[in-house]
């Protein structure tokens, strides 16, 4: 190893655990810290504009002090600014240090994975689905729009914010639709136990129609199939295709 190439190791060592590290050997300290200071900004404004609401709630000290740590402690897997903030994600569901009880909010990892879906969604090269006919729904295999996301949270996370924080997540799930409509706004929407599960089956790539899968998803719900379920059914689902959610 060269001397260039060792000063350059010390260099990014230093900057990714500026506590813990020494900065290279004849490096002005001033200098040196420049560089510290302009990567901790950098990544920390990259990734505000995804997490608002988090930092609101956590406060700038704390959010920097997970900067520090995503800095130290990541390692990377793309080189991609815009993936930068999916790799932020998985630090915070990984990392001992985040994990620790008490030091965050436990609805954190949700919260940031609720509002990073928005920015992906936005920034989406998928295509909605092609205008289709309503009145093939029940008789011909159904898909999920790529531009149309069904989530489950533990946490009411649409909700949270600053002046709404909850030491421990209500007794029933968190079910919601997020979208991206024809101007780019991303729409968000609470959905039943039985359209979330309608949406996950229809996205798992089975290809049923929608009848069929009404007829499972009563099955599993332990209904009968009678003539007022699969009315509703279809109307759902109607519902569903006018928003560009599902089509044939």
């Amino acid at each position: 190893m060269d001397n260039l190439e060792r000063q350059q190791r010390a260099l990014t060592r230093y900057l990714r655990d500026p506590d813990n590290q020494s900065p290279p050997t004849g490096m002005s300290a001033a200098r040196v810290d420049v560089y510290r200071d302009l990567v901790l900004n950098n990544v920390s404004q990259l990734l505000g504009g995804t997490f608002p609401i988090l930092i609101r709630i956590i406060g700038q000290d704390a959010w920097r002090t997970l900067i520090r740590g995503f800095l130290r402690d990541h390692r990377a897997q793309t080189p991609k600014f815009g993936e930068i903030a999916e790799e932020f994600i998985g630090y915070l569901a990984e990392s001992p240090a985040v994990a620790q009880e008490g030091r965050w909010p436990a609805f954190m990892v949700e919260l940031a994975h609720y509002e990073w879906v928005e920015m992906v969604l936005q920034q989406s090269d998928a295509q909605p689905l092609p205008p289709g006919d309503a009145e093939s729904l029940l008789t011909r295999p159904l898909q999920v729009s790529p531009l149309a996301w069904p989530l489950a949270y533990a946490w009411p996370v649409h909700k949270l914010g600053p002046d709404h924080r909850l030491a421990a997540p209500p007794a029933e799930p968190t079910l919601l639709l997020v979208r991206r409509t024809a101007d780019f706004s991303v729409r968000f929407s609470e959905l039943s136990p039985l359209a979330w599960r309608l949406l996950q089956r229809i996205g798992d790539g089975a290809r049923l129609t929608g009848a069929e899968h009404l007829e499972a998803l009563a099955t599993e719900a332990g209904l009968p199939v009678t003539v007022a379920f699969l009315d509703s059914g279809l109307a759902l689902l109607r519902q569903l295709h006018d928003d560009g959610v599902v089509g044939c």
